[in-house]
């Protein structure tokens, strides 16, 4: 830790804007030391050095001025109980600060390192504030952390609420724009001349209510994904082929993410989880920055309406750019097609969509499923192979191919897969009939023949016909276009039905799953299998997964939330 602290604290510029920059994306990162895994402290900005108490400077958020000069960056140690809605671990370490020193202090940077001050308009701006660190620096940085990174503000205080996620679909993959290919690190030049384009709504968190809908925000980002299209037909008028996928460069990397919505919260894990998505994301340096920077370093939990509007309706930009993003390494003719089938009945980006994208792909497709031939090709053959990843043994489909019948006996964990893959059909009935938004994540304990449990998440997928409005969300859904799959292992934070089933039972307990149509019959099996929150062996229960979360992950679990728990008694 003092290792760390006297490399934050080192008095030269080039340091100073080093730790600038990590301090304003570590700053709600549950830090841990290896050689204590239970221990976890926050990167603070102090009045004090060490070995002095630590006085912490509040602010609003980290990028705001500290109102001294002189001040500290050191390590709280984090003694409240562990939740696991805010618990983002990073871990410290000698390799990771070799790491850092040789992407921020061995490179020479794009001007003489020097310290810039917190000027809301420029400190507001990293593209400014930070524009002398090497563009190729910044983006490593990212994308070596890109799991944290995507985290913070998928489970961080943005993401919280109904209004604030239905900007995204409840299911869908992304992946990163190479360095060598992304031509904000290839030519920096081209943020500099964009840099008042890519300001964002967070210089201030009391807008006036006349800004509430302003399009000053959308102008400004329609300017500079006009440019950047034109930088990237110049450059790659051919477009580009899978080379212009990161593939990732060590083993733990994640290039590839999943993300989830479950209604009113979200959770994002390495690799590809899940079925075929719908939506696939491809994103570059300045959109992960404005991520980071929109939705989390800058969003004001208590900012009046106008701001958190104004934020919500810019994350609709970097939606869109992610997927156009990924469209132009599709043929031409399947873009504007599957674009608009995730925009269906919104008129407004429709009528937009043929201007889109211009240039061609390298890639060289032989059926007309290009989205499934894409993802095929990036997993299959083209990220390293010591990353792992590949996909989802249940839940995942090749085109074409069909569910398996369910087997009529289960003895072993196959049997369950087999079992579980049967379900992964559109609508099936508990989809289709419990469409409450506090049904969303099913935590289930299956108890096996030898007494051994093994824990599996339900996580059910909510279509929505597009995801471009903050209002009216009900009318865009359809129950019977929902999925769900089937996952390892504990997934989000906020459970909404425990459920136990044994091996003996797994037959009866996927019909009530396939089947359930409301009637008694299969409400009596819901009561069966599923923990009401006023049954007598509810907090019995809430122990035994909680102690196997924190079995199954002792650095990155915490305590569940229970205050979405299925709202009915029964």
């Amino acid at each position: 830790m003092r290792k760390w602290e006297r490399f934050f604290n080192a008095p030269d510029a080039k340091h100073a804007m080093t730790a600038r920059y990590l301090y304003e994306h570590y700053f709600l990162a549950h830090i841990n030391f290896k050689k204590s895994p239970k221990e976890f402290y926050k990167l603070v900005r102090s009045k004090t050095p060490s070995p002095q108490p630590v006085e912490v400077i509040p602010t609003l958020r980290p990028f705001d001025d500290p109102g001294t000069e002189k001040f500290y960056y050191r390590f709280r140690r984090i003694h409240s109980t562990i939740v696991h809605k805010t618990h983002m671990v990073v871990e410290f370490d000698d390799k990771e600060l070799a790491e850092i020193k040789e992407l921020f202090i061995a490179p020479k940077w794009h001007q003489t390192p020097h310290r810039v001050g917190y000027e809301k308009k420029l400190s507001a701006n990293p593209f400014v504030s930070f524009a002398q660190i090497p563009v190729q620096s910044r983006y490593q940085f990212l994308l070596n952390h890109n799991h944290y990174i995507v985290m913070t503000f998928i489970r961080g205080p943005v993401c919280r609420g109904q209004m604030a996620l239905n900007v995204i679909h409840d299911h869908f993959w992304v992946m990163f724009q190479d360095p060598k290919y992304d031509l904000s690190v290839q030519k920096p030049n081209f943020l500099q001349e964009q840099s008042d384009n890519l300001s964002m709504p967070i210089q201030s968190s009391m807008l006036s209510v006349w800004q509430t809908f302003s399009d000053a925000y959308r102008n400004k980002y329609k300017n500079y994904f006009e440019a950047k299209q034109a930088l990237y037909d110049k450059t790659y008028p051919q477009g580009l082929g899978l080379e212009g996928i990161w593939k990732g460069n060590r083993a733990e990397d994640a290039p590839l993410l999943t993300i989830y919505r479950h209604f009113d919260s979200a959770s994002v894990h390495r690799g590809v989880i899940g079925e075929l998505p719908r939506t696939l994301w491809v994103i570059d340096y300045p959109q992960l920055e404005r991520i980071y920077y929109s939705l989390v370093a800058g969003y004001d939990v208590y900012g009046n309406i106008s701001h958190q509007t104004n934020v919500r309706r810019y994350m609709d930009f970097l939606r869109i750019e992610g997927e156009a993003n990924f469209l132009s390494y599709l043929p031409k003719k399947y873009r504007i097609p599957l674009f608009n089938s995730w925009y269906i009945g919104d008129g407004q980006v429709e009528d937009k969509a043929d201007n889109l994208l211009d240039r061609g792909t390298k890639i060289k497709y032989h059926t007309p499923y290009p989205k499934s031939e894409f993802i095929e090709k990036v997993v299959k053959k083209h990220i390293l192979k010591s990353t792992g990843i590949t996909f989802d043994p249940i839940n995942y489909y090749k085109e074409g191919e069909k569910p398996p019948t369910l087997p009529k006996t289960f003895r072993t964990y196959k049997d369950f897969e087999q079992g579980a893959r049967s379900l992964t059909t559109a609508g099936i009935g508990f989809v289709k009939h419990v469409t409450d938004r506090g049904a969303n994540l099913l935590h289930l304990r299956i108890i096996q023949p030898n007494g051994k449990s093994r824990v599996s998440t339900l996580v059910i997928n909510r279509w929505h016909d597009n995801v471009n409005s903050l209002f009216g969300e009900e009318s865009r859904l359809d129950s019977s276009k929902d999925t769900i799959d089937i996952l390892p292992g504990s997934i989000g934070s906020y459970p909404n039905l425990f459920g136990i089933v044994h091996y003996k039972d797994l037959p009866d307990f996927f019909d009530l799953i396939t089947h359930f149509d409301k009637s008694e019959h299969y409400l009596q099996k819901v009561d069966k299998y599923f923990v009401s929150r006023s049954d007598p062996k509810f907090w019995e229960t809430f122990d035994w997964f909680q102690a196997h979360f924190e079995h199954a992950d002792p650095r990155g679990a915490g305590l569940y939330d229970l205050n979405r728990y299925y709202r009915e008694a029964w």
